[in-house]
């Protein structure tokens, strides 16, 4: 017992880290529960990234559409992260947030042109970029900002 008050810092850490590391586990295994449920969902709406034409007869309207997200990392990942980097490799940790972020923008834009009567997205644009304090000063990811754009288009019923 008395090795453990001596090490009571130690085992905190460990506690916290262990806490920290379980909570971030089960929030990122939940969203992507959601992800997949909204993908299903929305599976038939097609999404293209080449410009599309169509007779304008058939055309009833075209909007544009977006959907965006900004997803953070926590903070067991970006220790990993940084060991990552020391020693060279890929930074899983940061592939499953940009993952993470473009599927759920991609899934807002789907959902906008949904409410919208859209029955597909053409010349569709997905951005990402970094945001936070520590973002540009430190090159550090704090937080990833995706935009997933395009054009809705509504056919006519002929």
């Amino acid at each position: 017992m008395e090795i453990l008050f001596q090490n009571l810092d130690l085992f905190i850490f460990i506690v916290l880290m262990t806490l920290g590391y379980s909570a971030g586990t089960w929030a990122e295994k939940k969203h992507y529960r959601s992800i997949k449920k909204r993908e299903q969902e929305l599976l038939k709406m097609a999404v293209v990234t080449a410009e599309g034409s169509f007779p304008d007869d058939r055309i009833a309207k075209a909007e544009l559409v977006s959907g965006s997200v900004v997803v953070s990392i926590d903070y067991f990942k970006r220790l990993l992260a940084i060991l990552r980097n020391i020693f060279g490799g890929r930074v899983r940790s940061y592939e499953s947030l940009v993952d993470r972020a473009r599927r759920e923008a991609i899934l807002r834009m789907k959902e906008q042109a949904k409410e919208q009567g859209a029955g597909m997205i053409i010349n569709m644009r997905l951005e990402t970029s970094t945001i936070g304090r520590s973002a540009n000063k430190k090159k550090r990811v704090g937080s990833i900002e995706a935009i997933a754009y395009g054009t809705a288009i509504v056919m006519n019923q002929a």
